[in-house]
């Protein structure tokens, strides 16, 4: 069986002459060489998937989360923020509460009353002046009360909606620290008033939030009262002026009317007068006159 030479060419030049199986030999080993690199690339991109560390997830998934945590926290807050901001700016002034002017006003007519001689605890005694310490006391203090009804009425309307906004979480901490304050404020008052209603009359504490009640309620209604006519007097006034310049725009309109009558009658008149005077002329009737007035005179 014959077998087939291949030339091959060496770098020296030399030629080498090898059979067909030589060159199987050389296939059979390029082609080996070509899978041992295709599993080498499969072993290397094994090895590269392999490389890829599960706590790099784990680490990515925790950043997402704490992320998105910080996000919805922040809303939050800037919610509550504005929130507070809100009812802040609603009810800045709603109790920034003073007393009224009454309250020193009572304590210096005290202090002149135990001037006069007055004790606490004396009572109202049987023919005392209207006009003593112990009247002019009283009178002051229910002033006082009376003065101190709208602070009390206000923090009565305004309680039971404050702690429910506070037990909603509604409310700032400011706002209701303020509310407390006022609250604290007005009820030591009543206490006092209490307090010195007893040492001017033994037992007056128990109705003079009362009396003062309705005292405020009948100054009150007066006021109204006097608004209303007050009110309609002014808009009565004010319906009377109205007449009077609408009479007095006819009145002018009137008197302008006659002047324009007038002043067109007397130039007619005028005109009349100057007409006959130019008849006269004409016919000569005033010549003929004035001839025989001469020759009677002679």
């Amino acid at each position: 069986m014959s077998t087939t030479e291949e030339a091959t060419v060496n770098p020296d030049g030399s030629t080498t002459f090898g059979s067909d199986s030589g060159a199987g030999a050389g296939q059979e080993s390029t082609a080996g060489a070509d899978s041992g690199f295709a599993e080498a690339n499969d072993d290397a991109a094994a090895d590269l998937e392999k490389g890829i560390d599960p706590a790099f997830y784990l680490f990515l998934g925790c950043l997402l989360i704490g992320l998105l945590w910080f996000f919805i926290w922040y809303r939050s807050k800037k919610a509550q923020d504005d929130s507070d901001a809100f009812f802040s700016d609603m009810d800045g002034e709603k109790f920034n509460l003073k007393l009224p002017a009454a309250v020193e006003e009572y304590y210096e007519v005290k202090a002149k009353c135990e001037e006069s001689g007055w004790e606490p605890g004396q009572g109202a005694g049987q023919g005392q002046n209207t006009n003593g310490p112990h009247r002019v006391l009283a009178q002051a203090l229910m002033k006082r009360c009376i003065a101190d009804i709208p602070l009390v009425t206000h923090i009565q309307k305004e309680s039971p909606g404050m702690n429910k906004l506070y037990s909603q979480s509604m409310c700032s901490v400011k706002q209701w620290r303020s509310y407390q304050a006022a609250e604290s404020m007005v009820s030591a008052e009543v206490d006092e008033v209490r307090a010195e209603a007893d040492e001017i009359e033994p037992g007056w504490s128990q109705v003079i939030w009362r009396q003062a009640m309705q005292y405020h309620n009948m100054l009150k209604q007066r006021h109204e009262v006097e608004s209303k006519e007050l009110a309609a007097q002014a808009e009565k006034k004010k319906e009377d002026s109205k007449e009077d310049i609408e009479k007095k725009k006819v009145d002018e309109a009137k008197a302008k009317e006659l002047a324009a009558e007038k002043a067109a009658a007397e130039l007619i008149k005028a005109e009349e007068r100057e007409n006959e005077s130019k008849k006269s002329f004409k016919d000569g009737s005033m010549k003929k006159g004035f001839l025989a007035s001469g020759s009677k005179k002679k």
